[in-house]
């Protein structure tokens, strides 16, 4: 028993401990001492004792209660809560959804250092613009949540982002955008700050210090800030938030890579609902989640990227090379005219489709319909995948091209005019880490995109068409300015959205057919891997009533594939296996709506 405590009520404080286990979820009761009851708030970082040592901890819950029976909060860490309550129901629906200890997303909105009181100075005044989206940033200047929205757009998406968060900057209220890479952070900051001035709050790849102090600034700020951050900023506490701007959104770079896989898009999204702030998504592609979600459309061109020659790899002889006479043609005219060219193909690591050197089909799992890559089992199910089908070859190739290998056959036509990416070249090759610093060119070729629209993944037409897109987006106006792409299925439905210049049909059959499969984003996606001494018996037990793919195992790893319209039930339930697999010194991976299977 605490001596200091007393026998009537007084302020209890529920802490979840900075421990990474799915027992503590509930947290546990302390006192509130006097002298701490109003440092002590919902979203305050605290000191706490537990099983004899000291921990840190979050509090999640003030009340009045019996304090007699309770240990005493130590201490409080930092100058303010790290989130709110608002913030706190986003969380609780994340670790729920995302199948991860309350306390590890609980870890999310703060800073990497303690928070702390910073100077604030003064704010220049804005000068005016025009908002693409007028109604909407009016509403956030008022206060109204509207519906979210999507504008559709080529290109200028900082005049877009300025254009949206000008009037509610006026109102005194914040902003917060978010973009996929920190290279593009503070590509948007540096290009908004000219105009917003000290009103722009950057977060990219500073140091530590530096990104306390940009939260410090958001969170305790009284308005009239504009943050601009990476996909962790998605969980900052922003005060006076009026609107959320999520620039290009289907982004890989959007998702996190390590367990819990939280994506940002998705966690904005969800706080929109319950902070009541307006949400604008911006990029050349939509997302299925956005369609589905029913968003208001709002385009900004009548095409949303230039022109596109489709070319038929089929037409070409055996053994002709990555890059088609056409293209080769093509590039060889563009540097004649001098004007730039950037070659695109797929990023090292990049999971391709594979298919039949003797007659080209497409290899695919006979079991589960994956596409996998030409190894002899299929990654996702694990069944053996025997020979070609078709004609009973044994010999499968990646689809898809290597940068050395699309340098050397392009050396031999334009010479010493190609080079890779950082290589300042007049003809470059890369991959898509590079798209960000490739500066405009007058023709984009991508060499190989079979092998995007044949990832092994549901998602791959819908990614293939927004990186082509992307690449597409490089081209600047001009006659004969154009994007390449080679492709042995001329009559793939990607094709076509890309010489349309124009991805809403296409996605939306998109969203129709995932509607039939219960995939994602109507229905549920969920990958478990675990590694080590563990009983597949009890994870099978968690999943008993879903659709189940697997085990695949590899050596001391075994991988699960899950599928269901609301995977709710079986998330529930790994919860408690999760932590007896890595209670007895297992590894488990969580992958919910993953983006390769």
């Amino acid at each position: 028993m605490n001596s200091s405590a007393g026998t009537t009520p007084g302020l209890v404080a529920r802490v979840v401990p900075d421990l990474p286990s799915f027992s503590i979820d509930d947290g546990f009761g302390y006192r509130v001492p006097d002298q701490l009851a109003d440092q002590v708030k919902v979203g305050s970082v605290v000191r706490v004792p537990l099983s004899g040592r000291k921990l840190r901890g979050f509090v999640v819950e003030l009340r009045q209660g019996q304090t007699s029976e309770l240990k005493d909060i130590t201490a409080v860490s930092g100058s303010g809560p790290t989130f709110t309550e608002e913030l706190l129901l986003t969380l609780r629906w994340a670790a729920r959804h995302y199948v991860a200890p309350l306390s590890v997303l609980l870890a999310k909105p703060g800073p990497p250092n303690l928070p702390r009181e910073v100077a604030q100075p003064g704010l220049p005044s804005i000068p005016p613009t025009t908002s693409p989206a007028p109604e909407i940033s009016a509403a956030a200047a008022s206060g109204t949540k509207l519906p979210a929205a999507q504008v559709l757009a080529g290109d200028d998406w900082v005049g877009l982002v300025r254009g949206l968060v000008t009037e509610p900057l006026r109102a005194g209220r914040s902003a917060l955008v978010i973009a996929p890479t920190a290279r593009e952070v503070e590509q948007l900051g540096e290009t908004l700050t000219r105009d917003l001035g000290r009103r722009v709050v950057v977060a990219g790849e500073g140091s530590d210090a530096a990104l306390t102090t940009a939260w410090s600034r958001v969170a305790s700020h009284a308005g009239g800030l504009v943050l601009v951050g990476t996909p962790r900023c998605a969980w900052w506490p922003v005060a006076s938030l009026a609107i959320a701007v999520v620039v290009d959104g289907g982004r890989r770079g959007m998702k996190d890579r390590q367990t819990p896989v939280v994506s940002a898009p998705r966690v904005v999204q969800a706080r929109s609902r319950v902070e009541r702030f307006n949400l604008v998504h911006v990029g050349r592609v939509p997302t299925t989640e956005v369609l589905a979600a029913g968003v208001t459309m709002m385009s900004q061109a009548a095409r949303l990227w230039p022109l596109v020659e489709v070319i038929d790899r089929t037409e070409e002889p055996p053994g002709g090379g990555v890059v088609t006479q056409r293209a080769r043609r093509a590039v060889a005219g563009a540097v004649r005219r001098g004007l730039r060219v950037f070659v695109f193909t797929h990023r090292h690591g990049y999971a391709p489709a594979s298919r039949c050197v003797s007659c080209r089909l497409l290899r695919t799992c006979s079991e589960c319909g994956a596409r996998p890559d030409p190894g002899t089992s299929c990654r996702r199910c694990g069944s053996d995948l025997g020979p070609c089908p078709a004609c009973g070859g044994g010999r499968f190739e990646p689809l898809g091209a290597a940068v050395g290998r699309v340098l050397e056959e392009l050396r031999r036509v334009v010479g010493r005019a190609v080079g890779d990416a950082q290589s300042g070249a007049q003809v470059l090759v890369g991959t898509e880490r590079d798209l960000v610093d490739v500066e405009p060119v007058g023709l984009a070729v991508a060499v190989d995109a079979d092998g995007l629209t044949h990832g092994t993944n549901y998602r791959a037409g819908e990614d293939a068409l927004a990186l082509l897109a992307r690449v597409g987006g490089l081209v600047v106006p001009g006659a004969g300015h154009r994007l390449i792409v080679q492709t042995a299925e001329l009559d793939h439905p990607v094709f076509e959205a890309l010489r349309r210049g124009d991805p809403l049909d296409y996605l939306r059959a998109e969203v129709e057919t995932r509607r039939s499969l219960a995939l994602p984003p109507i229905g549920d996606v969920m990958v478990l891997e675990v590694s080590g001494d563990v009983d597949h018996d009890l994870v099978a037990g968690a999943l008993e009533g879903e659709s189940v793919y697997g085990p695949a195992v590899v050596g001391a790893r075994a991988r699960w594939l899950v599928q269901g319209g609301d995977l709710g039930g079986a998330k529930d339930r790994l919860r408690g296996i999760v932590g007896r697999i890595r209670d007895g010194g297992g590894r488990v991976r969580i992958d919910v709506d993953p983006r390769d299977l």
